[in-house]
C-alpha cells in the first residue's frame, strides 16, 4: 500500500492518505522539532503522497499552525493538501479561553485560519469534552461555520461516546452535517475505543483516526524499565508546558524522559508486559517493534488513516513499510492477547458469547449479522 492509495474519512466526500502527518512535534520545546527540522518531515510526508496534515491551536502555542501556513504557502500546495486543526483546550486564561461554546469556537478558528495562512480548514476538530456546552448549541456552532465556508467538514476527539451519539444523531434527525470523524489515543497499551466508539463509528458512519499509535515512542521498545522506574516521577501536562522554549535538550532525550501530556501514565506493569510481548512478536518476524504496533493499530476495523508523530524524515520510511505489513495470525493473537482490556464491564459481558447464549437466549445460539460474516468459512 502506498500514500496515494487514499481512502474517504467516513461516509464523506472527503479523501484522505492511509497516514495523517501530526504536528504536534512542530515547535514543541525539548522534545519537539525546530523549523528546519519540521520542514524536512513535512516535505518527506508531502513528496512520498502524504495529503492529511493534522495540527491544533495549542500545539507550541500556534507556532504548528504558523509553520505549516509557511510551509504549504511556500510550496503552494493548499488545494492539494486536507489541512485540519483543532480548538477545545485553554489557550490562556480565562472561561473563553478554551472549551466548546460559540464564542471561544469562533475565535479559535479564527486564529487558526491567520497562522495557517487560508480563509478555510478541510477538516476541524473539537479537541476535547467540555462536559458543559450543550450538543445542540454545539452542533449549531459546526453547522453555522459549514454554512460559512470557513470548516468544509468536522469530527470530533476525546468525547465519551453518549455525547458524540448525541450530536450524530440530532445532526441526522435535523439533516444537518454531523461530524464524519472520531480521533482518539489507540494503541496496543490503549483499547478503551474498543468498548463504545467503534461501534459507534460504524453505527454512525464516522471514520476512525488514531492518535499516538506508538504510544509517544512506548512501543518503540527504546525505554528501558529498569531506568525508567529508578529515574524521577515526569510531570504531566499540554504540548506547550514541556520545557521553556530556550532550554537544551539533552542528546539521549526523548518524549516520556521528561515533562509530556502522559507524565507517568504509561509507565504501568501491564504497558511493559505488552512491551515485552511485541518485541517478541517482532523479532519472530524480523520486522522493527514500532513497525509491527503500528501495522496492528492500521489494521483495525473502522480505522480510516492513523496519525504518525515523527522527529526525523526517515521515520517516515518505516510508517509506510507497516502498511504492507501483515502479521501472521498466531502473532497477531499473541500481541490481542497480551493487550486485552481487564474483563469487560458488566453491560458487555452479558452481551458476549457465550455467556450471552446462556442468560438471554436461553441455550440457544443467536448470532448477529457482524458475527455471521466474522465466521470462519
Amino acid at each position: 500500500m502506498t500514500m496515494t492509495q487514499y481512502r474517504t474519512l467516513g461516509r464523506s466526500g472527503l479523501a484522505v492518505s492511509p497516514l495523517a502527518l501530526g504536528t504536534m512535534t512542530f515547535g514543541t520545546a525539548r522534545w519537539g522539532m525546530d523549523e528546519s527540522g519540521s520542514r524536512a518531515v513535512f516535505d518527506a510526508y508531502v513528496d512520498g503522497g502524504g495529503n492529511l496534515i493534522d495540527t491544533a491551536d495549542v500545539y507550541a502555542g500556534g507556532e504548528s499552525e504558523a509553520m505549516i501556513g509557511r510551509f504549504v504557502a511556500e510550496r503552494s500546495l493548499r488545494d492539494r493538501l486536507v489541512l485540519a486543526t483543532k480548538s477545545g483546550f485553554a489557550g490562556g486564561p480565562g472561561p473563553h479561553a478554551g472549551g466548546n461554546g460559540a464564542k471561544h469556537v469562533h475565535a479559535a478558528l479564527d486564529g487558526s485560519l491567520r497562522r495557517l495562512r487560508t480563509d478555510y480548514v478541510d477538516l476541524y476538530w473539537l479537541h476535547v469534552w467540555d462536559g458543559v456546552t450543550p450538543a445542540a448549541e454545539l452542533l449549531e456552532t459546526m453547522t453555522g461555520l459549514v454554512r460559512s465556508g470557513k470548516v468544509r467538514y468536522w469530527g470530533v476527539s476525546n468525547m465519551p461516546a453518549w455525547f458524540v451519539a448525541q450530536l450524530a444523531a440530532l445532526a441526522g434527525a435535523r439533516g444537518l452535517p454531523g461530524p464524519i470523524a472520531l480521533q482518539y489515543f489507540y494503541s496496543l497499551v490503549s483499547r478503551d475505543v474498543e468498548d463504545e466508539h467503534v461501534p459507534l463509528a460504524a453505527a454512525f458512519g464516522m471514520g476512525l483516526v488514531p492518535w499516538s499509535p506508538l504510544a509517544s515512542g512506548l512501543l518503540t521498545g527504546k525505554y528501558d524499565r529498569a531506568a525508567v522506574e529508578a529515574a524521577p516521577a515526569r510531570a504531566g501536562g499540554l504540548p506547550r508546558d514541556a520545557a521553556a522554549a530556550d532550554e537544551q535538550r539533552p542528546a539521549d532525550d526523548r518524549r516520556l524522559d521528561g515533562a509530556n501530556p502522559f507524565g507517568d501514565m504509561l509507565f504501568t506493569p501491564r504497558n511493559w508486559d505488552i512491551v515485552e510481548a511485541l518485541r517478541r512478536v517482532a523479532e519472530a518476524i524480523g520486522q522493527s517493534p514500532a513497525r509491527v504496533a503500528l501495522a496492528w493499530v492500521t489494521g483495525r476495523p473502522g480505522v480510516a488513516t492513523t496519525l504518525m508523530g515523527v522527529s526525523r524524515p526517515g521515520q517516515m520510511d518505516d510508517a509506510v513499510a507497516a502498511l504492507d505489513l501483515v502479521l501472521p495470525a498466531e502473532h497477531h493473537a499473541a500481541l490481542d492477547a497480551a493487550s486485552a482490556p481487564a474483563e469487560p464491564r458488566l453491560v458487555y459481558g452479558l452481551a458476549r458469547r457465550p455467556l450471552r447464549d446462556h442468560v438471554v437466549f436461553g441455550g440457544a445460539t443467536v448470532l448477529g449479522p457482524d458475527e455471521v460474516a466474522a465466521r470462519p468459512s
